[in-house]
């Protein structure tokens, strides 16, 4: 998955420059699957703060009902930003708790108890 989300953010770094329309295209295309994969792994790990982020990820550049910003200067600041989050995911690791040593405890013998046979004296006082 890191290599792919790489891929993402460089095509999306790339995609400042002028390109033919093509490219774009297959911007669109790149970047919607890596936020669709993302999506999942988010959902999955119950992240629904990154879930949200990469779900608008997904409106912005998605291929079959394109949302068209027709001037490059609004594109570049968003190619740019988008480019960093999947950057920042691909290198993102995630800190597991440390284990803590886990000291032998002593077992102590339990008595059997057995509900019947059981002898009782009992005195009785008068």
């Amino acid at each position: 998955m890191k290599p792919f989300l790489i891929v993402c953010s460089i095509c999306c770094f790339v995609a400042i420059l002028k390109l033919p329309i093509e490219y774009y295209t297959f911007l669109r295309a790149i970047v919607s699957l890596g936020a669709l994969l993302l999506i999942y792994v988010w959902t999955k790990r119950k992240n629904y703060a990154l879930t949200v982020v990469f779900i608008l990820v997904l409106i912005l550049f998605n291929p079959l009902f394109p949302i068209y910003l027709h001037r490059k200067g609004i594109w570049i600041p968003l190619d740019i930003i988008t480019g960093l989050l999947f950057l920042l995911i691909a290198f993102y690791n995630k800190k597991q708790p440390a284990k803590k040593e886990e000291k032998a405890l002593e077992v102590l013998p339990v008595q059997k108890t057995y509900a019947r046979d059981r002898i009782v004296s009992a005195k009785r006082e008068i």
